[in-house]
Protein backbone atom coordinates (compact mmCIF):
# COMPACT_ATOMS: atom_id res chain seq x y z
CA UNK A 1 0.00 0.00 0.00
CA UNK A 2 1.31 3.42 -0.87
CA UNK A 3 0.89 6.34 1.21
CA UNK A 4 2.30 9.24 -0.72
CA UNK A 5 -0.53 11.02 -1.27
CA UNK A 6 -3.17 13.11 1.19
CA UNK A 7 -6.25 14.39 1.01
CA UNK A 8 -7.21 17.75 2.82
CA UNK A 9 -10.32 17.65 4.81
CA UNK A 10 -11.51 21.31 5.64
CA UNK A 11 -14.37 21.98 8.21
CA UNK A 12 -16.77 24.65 8.07
CA UNK A 13 -17.28 24.94 11.62
CA UNK A 14 -14.07 26.63 12.10
CA UNK A 15 -12.15 23.48 13.37
CA UNK A 16 -8.21 22.85 11.82
CA UNK A 17 -7.81 21.79 8.52
CA UNK A 18 -6.13 17.87 8.20
CA UNK A 19 -4.37 15.99 5.82
CA UNK A 20 -5.28 12.06 5.83
CA UNK A 21 -2.99 9.74 3.86
CA UNK A 22 -4.52 8.19 0.41
CA UNK A 23 -3.71 4.48 0.41
CA UNK A 24 -3.57 2.95 -2.89
CA UNK A 25 -3.93 -1.09 -3.60
CA UNK A 26 -2.77 -3.03 -6.60
CA UNK A 27 -6.64 -2.82 -8.45
CA UNK A 28 -9.58 -0.89 -7.25
CA UNK A 29 -10.47 3.17 -6.04
CA UNK A 30 -7.67 4.17 -3.66
CA UNK A 31 -8.67 4.58 0.13
CA UNK A 32 -8.34 7.43 2.30
CA UNK A 33 -7.24 6.34 5.82
CA UNK A 34 -9.14 7.58 8.43
CA UNK A 35 -7.99 6.09 11.59
CA UNK A 36 -6.59 8.96 13.18
CA UNK A 37 -9.63 11.12 12.22
CA UNK A 38 -11.48 10.99 15.81
CA UNK A 39 -8.34 11.65 17.59
CA UNK A 40 -7.68 14.53 15.75
CA UNK A 41 -10.84 15.64 14.84
CA UNK A 42 -13.15 14.21 17.38
CA UNK A 43 -15.82 13.35 14.60
CA UNK A 44 -16.45 10.11 12.85
CA UNK A 45 -18.06 9.21 9.59
CA UNK A 46 -21.37 8.10 8.68
CA UNK A 47 -21.75 5.37 5.97
CA UNK A 48 -25.08 3.18 6.37
CA UNK A 49 -24.50 0.07 5.16
CA UNK A 50 -20.32 0.70 4.92
CA UNK A 51 -20.66 1.17 0.99
CA UNK A 52 -17.71 3.87 0.91
CA UNK A 53 -15.79 2.42 3.75
CA UNK A 54 -13.21 -0.60 3.17
CA UNK A 55 -13.19 -2.46 6.66
CA UNK A 56 -10.18 -4.12 5.83
CA UNK A 57 -6.56 -4.98 3.59
CA UNK A 58 -7.18 -7.90 1.31
CA UNK A 59 -5.70 -9.74 -1.02
CA UNK A 60 -7.99 -12.23 -1.89
CA UNK A 61 -10.67 -11.90 -3.43
CA UNK A 62 -11.66 -8.50 -5.95
CA UNK A 63 -14.39 -7.35 -8.44
CA UNK A 64 -14.44 -4.98 -10.69
CA UNK A 65 -18.17 -3.92 -11.05
CA UNK A 66 -17.64 -1.69 -14.21
CA UNK A 67 -16.12 -4.24 -15.89
CA UNK A 68 -17.86 -7.72 -14.65
CA UNK A 69 -15.01 -8.68 -13.59
CA UNK A 70 -14.48 -11.40 -10.60
CA UNK A 71 -10.44 -12.88 -9.70
CA UNK A 72 -9.97 -14.89 -6.48
CA UNK A 73 -6.00 -14.19 -6.15
CA UNK A 74 -5.38 -12.71 -9.03
CA UNK A 75 -7.11 -15.45 -11.60
CA UNK A 76 -10.12 -14.67 -13.38
CA UNK A 77 -13.03 -16.68 -12.31
CA UNK A 78 -13.81 -18.17 -15.96
CA UNK A 79 -10.41 -19.87 -15.93
CA UNK A 80 -11.07 -21.03 -12.63
CA UNK A 81 -14.57 -22.86 -13.18
CA UNK A 82 -13.45 -24.06 -16.40
CA UNK A 83 -10.40 -25.64 -15.98
CA UNK A 84 -10.19 -25.85 -11.80
CA UNK A 85 -11.97 -28.27 -9.26
CA UNK A 86 -13.46 -26.96 -6.46
CA UNK A 87 -10.69 -28.59 -4.45
CA UNK A 88 -8.19 -26.76 -6.19
CA UNK A 89 -9.91 -23.39 -5.98
CA UNK A 90 -10.15 -23.93 -1.99
CA UNK A 91 -6.40 -24.46 -2.11
CA UNK A 92 -6.12 -21.23 -3.77
CA UNK A 93 -7.94 -19.37 -1.96
CA UNK A 94 -6.72 -20.68 1.54
CA UNK A 95 -2.83 -20.45 0.01
CA UNK A 96 -2.70 -18.06 -2.10
CA UNK A 97 -1.58 -20.19 -5.32
CA UNK A 98 -3.10 -22.99 -7.46
CA UNK A 99 -1.73 -26.49 -6.19
CA UNK A 100 1.12 -28.16 -8.00
CA UNK A 101 0.67 -32.01 -8.60
CA UNK A 102 2.10 -33.08 -5.29
CA UNK A 103 0.32 -30.65 -3.13
CA UNK A 104 -3.00 -31.13 -5.13
CA UNK A 105 -2.93 -35.01 -4.10
CA UNK A 106 -2.14 -34.03 -0.54
CA UNK A 107 -4.43 -31.73 0.17
CA UNK A 108 -7.41 -34.01 -2.17
CA UNK A 109 -6.44 -36.50 0.10
CA UNK A 110 -6.48 -34.29 3.47
CA UNK A 111 -9.67 -33.17 2.53
CA UNK A 112 -11.62 -36.42 1.72
CA UNK A 113 -10.48 -38.19 4.70
CA UNK A 114 -12.00 -36.14 6.85
CA UNK A 115 -15.60 -35.86 5.64
CA UNK A 116 -16.86 -37.98 8.10
CA UNK A 117 -18.94 -36.25 11.07
CA UNK A 118 -19.17 -37.94 14.83
CA UNK A 119 -21.39 -40.29 15.20
CA UNK A 120 -23.13 -38.24 17.88
CA UNK A 121 -24.05 -35.21 15.68
CA UNK A 122 -26.93 -38.04 14.70
CA UNK A 123 -28.12 -37.62 17.63
CA UNK A 124 -27.62 -34.11 17.66
CA UNK A 125 -29.97 -33.77 14.36
CA UNK A 126 -32.86 -35.22 15.75
CA UNK A 127 -33.62 -32.54 17.96
CA UNK A 128 -34.85 -30.48 15.20
CA UNK A 129 -38.16 -30.91 13.62
CA UNK A 130 -38.54 -32.88 10.75
CA UNK A 131 -39.78 -29.62 8.93
CA UNK A 132 -37.21 -27.26 10.22
CA UNK A 133 -35.79 -25.33 7.59
CA UNK A 134 -32.36 -26.25 6.46
CA UNK A 135 -30.11 -23.18 7.32
CA UNK A 136 -31.50 -23.38 11.00
CA UNK A 137 -30.00 -26.75 10.97
CA UNK A 138 -27.01 -25.93 9.57
CA UNK A 139 -26.39 -23.06 11.77
CA UNK A 140 -26.79 -25.51 14.60
CA UNK A 141 -24.60 -27.95 13.08
CA UNK A 142 -22.02 -26.00 12.07
CA UNK A 143 -21.43 -24.46 15.97
CA UNK A 144 -21.61 -27.42 17.47
CA UNK A 145 -18.55 -28.91 15.71
CA UNK A 146 -16.32 -26.86 18.20
CA UNK A 147 -18.25 -29.47 21.23
CA UNK A 148 -16.84 -32.16 19.05
CA UNK A 149 -13.34 -30.64 17.77
CA UNK A 150 -11.71 -28.98 20.95
CA UNK A 151 -8.36 -29.43 19.43
CA UNK A 152 -8.83 -26.95 16.87
CA UNK A 153 -10.25 -24.10 18.45
CA UNK A 154 -7.90 -21.62 19.40
CA UNK A 155 -7.95 -18.71 16.71
CA UNK A 156 -4.11 -17.80 17.27
CA UNK A 157 -2.80 -21.06 16.32
CA UNK A 158 -2.35 -21.36 13.19
CA UNK A 159 -1.60 -25.12 13.17
CA UNK A 160 -5.48 -25.20 15.07
CA UNK A 161 -6.70 -23.19 12.18
CA UNK A 162 -5.36 -25.09 9.47
CA UNK A 163 -7.14 -28.01 11.36
CA UNK A 164 -10.32 -26.25 11.61
CA UNK A 165 -9.95 -25.47 8.15
CA UNK A 166 -9.85 -28.48 6.84
CA UNK A 167 -12.23 -30.22 8.62
CA UNK A 168 -15.20 -27.50 7.71
CA UNK A 169 -14.59 -27.75 4.34
CA UNK A 170 -14.85 -31.59 4.72
CA UNK A 171 -17.79 -31.34 6.61
CA UNK A 172 -19.72 -28.92 5.77
CA UNK A 173 -21.45 -30.75 2.85
CA UNK A 174 -21.88 -34.35 4.79
CA UNK A 175 -23.98 -31.43 7.47
CA UNK A 176 -25.94 -30.11 4.14
CA UNK A 177 -26.59 -33.67 2.97
CA UNK A 178 -27.52 -34.68 6.28
CA UNK A 179 -29.95 -32.39 7.07
CA UNK A 180 -31.80 -33.21 3.62
CA UNK A 181 -31.75 -36.34 4.41
CA UNK A 182 -33.24 -35.82 8.04
CA UNK A 183 -35.94 -33.64 6.39
CA UNK A 184 -37.18 -36.46 3.79
CA UNK A 185 -37.06 -39.14 6.65
CA UNK A 186 -34.54 -41.11 4.37
CA UNK A 187 -31.11 -42.65 6.35
CA UNK A 188 -28.10 -40.78 6.51
CA UNK A 189 -25.69 -41.88 3.67
CA UNK A 190 -21.97 -41.57 5.15
CA UNK A 191 -19.08 -40.47 2.84
CA UNK A 192 -17.04 -42.18 -0.20
CA UNK A 193 -13.38 -41.46 -0.20
CA UNK A 194 -12.85 -42.96 -3.84
CA UNK A 195 -15.18 -40.17 -5.19
CA UNK A 196 -14.78 -36.24 -5.87
CA UNK A 197 -16.06 -33.65 -3.59
CA UNK A 198 -18.96 -32.64 -5.99
CA UNK A 199 -19.79 -36.55 -6.50
CA UNK A 200 -19.59 -37.28 -3.02
CA UNK A 201 -21.60 -34.86 -1.93
CA UNK A 202 -24.34 -35.99 -4.93
CA UNK A 203 -24.04 -39.28 -3.19
CA UNK A 204 -25.01 -38.38 -0.10
CA UNK A 205 -27.61 -36.44 -1.22
CA UNK A 206 -29.61 -38.75 -3.14
CA UNK A 207 -28.08 -42.18 -3.16
CA UNK A 208 -30.46 -45.15 -0.72
CA UNK A 209 -29.77 -48.46 0.52
CA UNK A 210 -32.05 -49.68 -1.47
CA UNK A 211 -30.14 -49.19 -5.06
CA UNK A 212 -26.62 -47.96 -6.14
CA UNK A 213 -26.13 -44.12 -7.20
CA UNK A 214 -24.65 -43.77 -10.38
CA UNK A 215 -22.78 -40.45 -10.31
CA UNK A 216 -23.14 -38.62 -13.45
CA UNK A 217 -19.97 -36.48 -14.73
CA UNK A 218 -22.37 -33.72 -16.06
CA UNK A 219 -24.13 -33.16 -13.05
CA UNK A 220 -21.11 -33.41 -10.68
CA UNK A 221 -19.12 -30.48 -13.12
CA UNK A 222 -22.45 -28.88 -12.83
CA UNK A 223 -22.51 -28.93 -8.84
CA UNK A 224 -19.00 -28.47 -8.66
CA UNK A 225 -18.95 -24.92 -10.79
CA UNK A 226 -21.90 -24.02 -7.98
CA UNK A 227 -19.29 -24.40 -5.45
CA UNK A 228 -16.39 -22.71 -7.41
CA UNK A 229 -19.17 -19.31 -8.51
CA UNK A 230 -19.62 -19.30 -5.12
CA UNK A 231 -16.39 -19.80 -3.37
CA UNK A 232 -15.85 -16.01 -2.16
CA UNK A 233 -16.87 -12.77 -3.25
CA UNK A 234 -15.33 -9.92 -1.47
CA UNK A 235 -16.66 -8.24 1.43
CA UNK A 236 -20.20 -9.01 1.44
CA UNK A 237 -22.37 -9.56 4.42
CA UNK A 238 -21.79 -12.70 5.65
CA UNK A 239 -17.60 -12.42 4.98
CA UNK A 240 -18.10 -9.32 6.88
CA UNK A 241 -19.68 -11.23 9.83
CA UNK A 242 -17.12 -14.35 9.95
CA UNK A 243 -14.61 -11.46 10.19
CA UNK A 244 -16.60 -9.06 13.09
CA UNK A 245 -17.57 -12.52 14.91
CA UNK A 246 -14.00 -13.94 14.46
CA UNK A 247 -12.38 -10.56 15.67
CA UNK A 248 -13.39 -11.21 19.46
CA UNK A 249 -11.17 -13.87 19.06
CA UNK A 250 -14.04 -16.72 19.13
CA UNK A 251 -13.48 -20.22 17.68
CA UNK A 252 -13.47 -21.07 14.08
CA UNK A 253 -16.22 -22.82 13.96
CA UNK A 254 -18.31 -20.41 15.98
CA UNK A 255 -17.47 -17.70 13.37
CA UNK A 256 -18.49 -19.62 10.23
CA UNK A 257 -21.89 -20.58 12.24
CA UNK A 258 -22.29 -16.82 12.36
CA UNK A 259 -21.64 -16.47 8.53
CA UNK A 260 -24.65 -18.99 7.85
CA UNK A 261 -26.83 -17.46 9.82
CA UNK A 262 -26.05 -14.04 8.26
CA UNK A 263 -25.85 -15.77 4.64
CA UNK A 264 -29.41 -17.14 5.59
CA UNK A 265 -30.68 -13.40 4.74
CA UNK A 266 -33.43 -13.44 1.76
CA UNK A 267 -31.69 -10.20 0.34
CA UNK A 268 -27.92 -12.22 0.70
CA UNK A 269 -27.65 -16.10 0.40
CA UNK A 270 -31.46 -16.97 -0.36
CA UNK A 271 -31.61 -14.65 -3.53
CA UNK A 272 -31.82 -17.80 -5.64
CA UNK A 273 -34.68 -19.10 -4.10
CA UNK A 274 -36.74 -15.77 -4.22
CA UNK A 275 -36.15 -16.01 -8.15
CA UNK A 276 -37.17 -19.47 -8.81
CA UNK A 277 -40.03 -18.85 -6.50
CA UNK A 278 -40.36 -15.31 -8.81
CA UNK A 279 -40.22 -17.81 -12.42
CA UNK A 280 -43.06 -20.21 -10.23
CA UNK A 281 -45.37 -17.26 -10.21
CA UNK A 282 -44.94 -16.10 -13.33
CA UNK A 283 -45.73 -19.38 -14.40
CA UNK A 284 -48.73 -19.26 -12.39
CA UNK A 285 -50.05 -16.47 -14.35
CA UNK A 286 -50.05 -17.78 -17.64
CA UNK A 287 -46.03 -18.58 -18.11
CA UNK A 288 -44.21 -16.85 -21.16
CA UNK A 289 -47.23 -14.92 -22.53
CA UNK A 290 -47.29 -13.21 -19.00
CA UNK A 291 -43.88 -11.36 -19.05
CA UNK A 292 -44.88 -8.11 -20.44
CA UNK A 293 -47.57 -7.36 -17.24
CA UNK A 294 -45.46 -8.72 -15.17
CA UNK A 295 -42.42 -6.44 -16.76
CA UNK A 296 -45.12 -3.59 -16.55
CA UNK A 297 -45.66 -4.20 -12.34
CA UNK A 298 -42.14 -4.30 -12.30
CA UNK A 299 -41.73 -0.60 -13.88
CA UNK A 300 -44.16 0.70 -11.59
CA UNK A 301 -43.52 2.38 -8.67
CA UNK A 302 -46.50 1.85 -6.41
CA UNK A 303 -46.32 -1.65 -7.28
CA UNK A 304 -44.55 -4.55 -4.74
CA UNK A 305 -43.20 -6.45 -7.37
CA UNK A 306 -39.77 -7.26 -8.01
CA UNK A 307 -37.29 -8.35 -10.81
CA UNK A 308 -35.19 -11.00 -8.78
CA UNK A 309 -31.81 -12.19 -10.22
CA UNK A 310 -30.92 -9.14 -11.75
CA UNK A 311 -28.68 -6.23 -10.91
CA UNK A 312 -26.49 -6.32 -8.06
CA UNK A 313 -24.79 -4.08 -5.13
CA UNK A 314 -21.19 -4.30 -7.06
CA UNK A 315 -21.54 -5.62 -10.84
CA UNK A 316 -22.58 -2.82 -13.17
CA UNK A 317 -22.39 -4.71 -15.50
CA UNK A 318 -23.18 -8.52 -16.62
CA UNK A 319 -21.86 -10.96 -13.52
CA UNK A 320 -19.16 -13.14 -14.93
CA UNK A 321 -20.44 -16.06 -12.82
CA UNK A 322 -24.35 -15.48 -14.46
CA UNK A 323 -22.44 -16.39 -18.02
CA UNK A 324 -20.92 -19.37 -16.27
CA UNK A 325 -24.09 -20.37 -14.63
CA UNK A 326 -26.15 -19.92 -18.15
CA UNK A 327 -23.62 -22.53 -19.89
CA UNK A 328 -23.73 -24.77 -16.65
CA UNK A 329 -27.95 -24.26 -17.12
CA UNK A 330 -27.74 -25.67 -20.85
CA UNK A 331 -25.14 -28.56 -20.30
CA UNK A 332 -27.63 -29.60 -17.52
CA UNK A 333 -30.48 -29.16 -19.43
CA UNK A 334 -29.11 -30.71 -22.41
CA UNK A 335 -27.94 -33.81 -20.06
CA UNK A 336 -31.57 -34.24 -18.39
CA UNK A 337 -33.29 -33.91 -21.32
CA UNK A 338 -35.17 -31.17 -19.90
CA UNK A 339 -35.37 -29.11 -23.56
CA UNK A 340 -39.13 -28.50 -22.88
CA UNK A 341 -38.91 -27.87 -19.40
CA UNK A 342 -41.43 -24.46 -19.04
CA UNK A 343 -39.14 -22.52 -16.31
CA UNK A 344 -36.08 -22.76 -18.05
CA UNK A 345 -37.96 -21.37 -21.30
CA UNK A 346 -39.47 -18.69 -18.96
CA UNK A 347 -36.05 -17.82 -17.59
CA UNK A 348 -34.50 -17.71 -21.25
CA UNK A 349 -37.96 -14.94 -22.37
CA UNK A 350 -37.59 -13.31 -19.35
CA UNK A 351 -33.75 -12.80 -19.88
CA UNK A 352 -33.86 -11.53 -23.41
CA UNK A 353 -37.24 -8.94 -22.91
CA UNK A 354 -35.38 -7.56 -20.08
CA UNK A 355 -31.38 -7.46 -21.47
CA UNK A 356 -33.56 -5.08 -24.59
CA UNK A 357 -36.02 -2.93 -22.42
CA UNK A 358 -34.52 0.57 -21.91
CA UNK A 359 -35.72 0.95 -18.26
CA UNK A 360 -33.54 -1.92 -16.99
CA UNK A 361 -30.39 -1.38 -19.34
CA UNK A 362 -30.37 2.08 -18.40
CA UNK A 363 -29.88 0.82 -14.72
CA UNK A 364 -27.65 -2.22 -15.35
CA UNK A 365 -29.49 -4.79 -14.40
CA UNK A 366 -28.09 -7.42 -15.71
CA UNK A 367 -28.83 -10.75 -14.28
CA UNK A 368 -26.63 -12.13 -11.60
CA UNK A 369 -25.61 -15.51 -10.87
CA UNK A 370 -28.79 -15.98 -8.84
CA UNK A 371 -31.02 -16.15 -11.74
CA UNK A 372 -29.69 -19.21 -12.85
CA UNK A 373 -28.12 -21.35 -9.77
CA UNK A 374 -31.71 -21.95 -8.92
CA UNK A 375 -32.62 -23.25 -12.05
CA UNK A 376 -29.90 -25.48 -12.35
CA UNK A 377 -30.09 -26.72 -8.64
CA UNK A 378 -33.97 -27.25 -9.39
CA UNK A 379 -33.10 -29.73 -12.42
CA UNK A 380 -30.06 -31.42 -10.54
CA UNK A 381 -32.87 -31.83 -8.03
CA UNK A 382 -32.15 -29.92 -5.63
CA UNK A 383 -35.03 -29.25 -3.47
CA UNK A 384 -35.71 -25.30 -2.77
CA UNK A 385 -34.87 -25.29 0.71
CA UNK A 386 -31.65 -26.30 0.53
CA UNK A 387 -30.16 -23.81 -2.10
CA UNK A 388 -29.02 -21.83 0.75
CA UNK A 389 -27.16 -24.58 2.65
CA UNK A 390 -25.36 -25.24 -0.37
CA UNK A 391 -24.00 -21.43 -1.02
CA UNK A 392 -23.09 -21.83 2.62
CA UNK A 393 -21.28 -25.00 1.79
CA UNK A 394 -19.27 -23.46 -0.83
CA UNK A 395 -18.74 -20.32 0.84
CA UNK A 396 -17.22 -21.92 4.04
CA UNK A 397 -13.50 -21.99 2.28
CA UNK A 398 -13.95 -17.89 1.55
CA UNK A 399 -15.25 -17.02 4.62
CA UNK A 400 -12.34 -19.47 6.34
CA UNK A 401 -9.82 -17.38 4.47
CA UNK A 402 -10.70 -14.13 5.24
CA UNK A 403 -10.61 -15.17 8.55
CA UNK A 404 -7.00 -16.47 8.41
CA UNK A 405 -5.91 -13.27 6.74
CA UNK A 406 -7.68 -10.73 9.44
CA UNK A 407 -6.13 -13.04 11.91
CA UNK A 408 -2.73 -12.85 10.22
CA UNK A 409 -3.30 -8.66 9.89
CA UNK A 410 -0.40 -6.78 12.44
CA UNK A 411 -3.14 -3.92 12.06
CA UNK A 412 -6.55 -6.00 13.20
CA UNK A 413 -8.24 -5.51 16.00
CA UNK A 414 -12.13 -6.21 17.23
CA UNK A 415 -14.43 -4.73 14.93
CA UNK A 416 -16.48 -2.11 16.80
CA UNK A 417 -18.21 0.56 14.72
CA UNK A 418 -19.50 3.87 16.03
CA UNK A 419 -23.00 6.02 15.68
CA UNK A 420 -24.47 8.74 14.66
CA UNK A 421 -26.75 8.93 18.03
CA UNK A 422 -30.00 10.57 17.54
CA UNK A 423 -31.95 9.50 20.83
CA UNK A 424 -33.32 11.19 23.91
CA UNK A 425 -31.03 13.28 25.82
CA UNK A 426 -29.69 13.17 29.39
CA UNK A 427 -32.68 12.66 31.70
CA UNK A 428 -33.40 11.55 35.23
CA UNK A 429 -35.58 8.55 36.16
CA UNK A 430 -38.95 9.65 38.18
CA UNK A 431 -40.64 7.68 40.67
CA UNK A 432 -43.11 5.85 39.40
CA UNK A 433 -46.57 8.03 40.14
CA UNK A 434 -44.75 10.65 38.38
CA UNK A 435 -43.83 9.22 35.04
Amino acid sequence: MSSQNKATVSFSDGSPAIDLPILGGSSGPDVIDIRKLYALTGKFTYDPGFLSTASCNSTITYIDGDKGELLYRGYPIEQLATKCDFLDVCYLILNGDLPDATQKTDFDHRVTHHTMVHEQLQFFLRGFRRDAHPMAVLTGLAGALSAFYPDSMNLNDAHQREISAIRLIAKMPTLVAMAYKYSVGEPFVYPRNDLSYAGNFMRMMFATPCEDYKVNDVLVRAMDRIFILHADHEQNASTSTVRLCASSGTNPFAAIAAGVACLWGPAHGGANEACLTMLNDIQQMGGVEKIGEFITKVKDKNSSVRLMGFGHRVYKNYDPRAKLMRETCHEVQNELGLHDDPLFKLAMALEKIALEDEYFVSRKLYPNVDFYSGIVQRAIGIPVPLFTAIFALARTVGWIAQLNEMISDPEYKIGRPRQLYNGAMRRDVQPIQQR
